[in-house]
């Protein structure tokens, strides 16, 4: 095929699983070529990633009638003209954002996730990534020198036994952590750092639902390589290659398996 130039249009389309295969290669390797280009398409990954944590309650749910008819100019004006439209906008937003959300799920590289759970707890897991893991001053609420009550604080606010894995052997040192919201319940994240700056960082949640593991993320962001075993919901981030991240997911999970016999 002829070669063609890329824009952003094509990024939002990567993103909504819309660029045609054939043209994955090309978009790839031009994305590589502009680091601008590059940032722009990880920070739509980063946005969007949040916007299906965010909602992740009610994005399954069916869009309302009443909105699905408002949208299409089916529904009686009851209102002033100023106030109709406020609805017309609403109602159009609410339905962009959960069709364009669920378009940029489909398309991501995720591999056997059928079950909602690994969904949101992947999702959730990337998102507080993206958001703290860039932050140098804020990037968590309690630092490493104070571990002992680190896990103490997190372990009482999430209601699971948490310690903080010594990932030294892999050559990342605890940075720090923070609580976070998880749907309807509470996660901890634990930051971790080599020593050239790279970060990622440990997701940890209660989660009751059936034992799995898998890999979760995007050709251009942070990948997911997370469990559900034993009431935890657990996921390591990063943007390391997959066979360093899965080495350091094994020797995270190992620990936090091995702390509740502690």
């Amino acid at each position: 095929m002829t070669r063609r130039d890329f824009s952003e249009r094509d990024i939002h389309m990567a993103l909504d699983g819309e660029l045609p295969v054939d043209e994955r290669v090309a978009y790839d390797a031009w994305l590589e070529a502009n680091p601008e280009m590059k940032a722009r398409s990880v920070r739509y990954i980063a946005d969007l990633a949040a916007l299906r944590a965010t909602f992740a309650g009610v994005l399954d749910e069916p869009v309302p009638a009443r909105l699905q008819n408002i949208v299409f100019g089916e529904a009686p004006v009851k209102t002033a003209a100023s106030s109709s439209r406020w609805w017309l906008a609403a109602a159009a937003a609410a339905m962009l954002a959960i069709g364009g959300v669920g378009g940029y799920v489909a398309g991501l590289d995720h591999l056997g996730l059928e079950d909602p759970a690994e969904d949101q707890l992947a999702e959730q897991a990337i998102a507080a990534h993206v958001l703290y893991a860039a932050e140098q001053r804020h990037a968590v609420e309690v630092p490493a020198s104070d571990k002992d009550h680190l896990q103490t604080w997190l372990s009482n606010r999430v209601g699971l036994k948490l310690v903080a894995p010594d990932l030294a052997a892999q050559g990342f040192q605890l940075v720090g952590g923070r609580l976070l919201p998880a749907g309807e319940s509470k996660a901890a994240m634990l930051l971790y750092e080599d020593d050239k700056g790279e970060r990622i960082s440990l997701f940890v949640t209660a989660e009751s639902a059936e034992k799995t593991k898998g890999t979760y993320g995007s050709q251009d962001g942070p990948e997911a390589i997370y469990w559900l075993d034993q009431g935890y919901g657990c996921a390591v981030v990063g943007s390391l290659p997959r066979a360093q991240l899965t080495a350091v997911a094994k020797s995270a999970y190992s620990q936090l398996v091995a702390g509740l016999a502690s």
